[in-house]
């Protein structure tokens, strides 16, 4: 049996993870993806969901009463979803683990 020190319990007890243990890759770029899926969101409904069958009337009668954020917004946040995609990448495949 192992020392109760080398496992570390999350969420009450919920997940538990033994020291010296490494991340598995896949997992890693899950959080890439996710970053990924926000940049086409962000790029695809930028103007919310016009074309949906049931809100898309009022999606476009929504847009057409409210000011819709500049370029300028989109580009920040497009930038922001890179370069924590980019420090993810990083943290997740380059950085060395420390004990």
């Amino acid at each position: 049996m192992s020392d109760k020190g080398d496992i570390h319990e999350l969420a009450g007890g919920w997940i538990t993870e033994r020291k010296g243990t490494p991340v598995p890759g896949f997992l890693k770029l899950t959080y890439v993806g996710f970053c990924l899926f926000g940049l086409v969101y962000l790029y695809r409904y930028a103007g919310g969901e016009v074309d949906h069958a049931t809100r898309g009337p009022l999606v476009r009668q929504l847009n057409a009463v409210m000011e819709q954020p500049g370029a300028p917004w989109f580009a920040l946040l497009g930038t922001l979803l890179v370069a924590y995609m980019a420090l993810l990448m990083w943290y997740a495949l380059v950085r060395k683990e420390e004990d």
